[in-house]
């Protein structure tokens, strides 16, 4: 199967990890996932159903919106990939023009817009809940038309909510499988959260979704894979887990220009026979 790209940048997008996750998903009637961020796993599994949840609403918004209506927003979204959309002045306008609308058609398309000609496709909100991320000043920012025409296909195999991560929990069967890619935890004891919807994920949220994946596999049958960064907190997190390290190529500097190794962990909890 040819690897698919998501049509938004994301960071911490899983697409140069989907071999790896895919060797460790088992077969299942459905895929959930609590935390669907771009996608890259939705679109390079083939299972039979979806359930893909996120706690940001524009995204969640935007999905079904390229789901229901996949033509008119391919066209509508093209209108902003233009040179003359592409310089600080337009951006910082279309930026205000999405913080002040309630319209979600309107918001999906900017949403894409801002993902695209924003500083590295960073995702971030302010403490009021208004987009912040500055201008990228790419010379070409790319449309990505053939992305979103794939995505929309799959998306008929999706149902896409947007909820607290427990509630995809509670949602699944026996049957089926849960894979999380939550906010990862930090590196050392000093890096900061960058929350991309309102709100953080907390370790508290750490510890719960480590519980409910246990809880799942163990008690319900349902088998859990998670990403997370490989760190004295995650191993003890995911202890009851059979893991997997991986070594991870990342841009980390804050020009962007050097790759450095990132050290990466798939907790697996396998679904015991009930």
């Amino acid at each position: 199967m040819k690897k698919q790209r998501a049509f938004l940048k994301w960071a911490g997008g899983k697409y140069s990890l989907v071999e790896a996750i895919n060797r460790v998903l088992p077969p299942a009637d459905k895929l959930i996932e609590p935390f669907v961020g771009a996608g890259s796993v939705f679109l390079n599994t083939d299972y039979d159903d979806y359930l893909l949840n996120d706690i940001n609403a524009d995204l969640i918004n935007l999905y079904q919106i390229v789901k229901r209506r996949p033509k008119t927003f391919i066209q509508d979204a093209r209108e902003y990939f233009t040179p003359r959309h592409n310089n600080a002045d337009a951006f910082y306008a279309l930026r205000r023009e999405f913080n002040a609308t309630d319209d979600i058609y309107e918001r999906s398309l900017l949403f894409l817009y801002l993902n695209r000609h924003g500083y590295n496709g960073l995702c971030r909100y302010n403490s009021s809940g208004k987009f912040n991320v500055p201008f990228g000043k790419y010379k070409k920012p790319y449309y990505p038309e053939a992305e979103l025409e794939f995505f929309a296909e799959k998306a008929k195999r999706a149902t896409f909510t947007c909820q607290p991560f427990q509630n995809s929990f509670r949602r699944a069967r026996k049957g089926q499988v849960i894979y999380c890619d939550p906010p990862y935890l930090p590196l050392s004891p000093t890096a900061s959260f960058t929350s991309y919807a309102s709100g953080g994920f907390s370790l508290d949220e750490q510890a719960i979704l480590a519980k409910k994946a246990q809880h799942a596999a163990f008690k319900r049958g349902i088998s859990v894979l998670i990403s997370n960064h490989d760190t004295g907190l995650s191993r003890l997190y995911y202890q009851q887990a059979e893991l997997t390290p991986l070594q991870v190529s990342r841009y980390i500097s804050q020009k962007g220009d050097s790759r450095n190794k990132v050290a990466e962990l798939l907790a697996y909890y396998p679904a015991r026979v009930l």
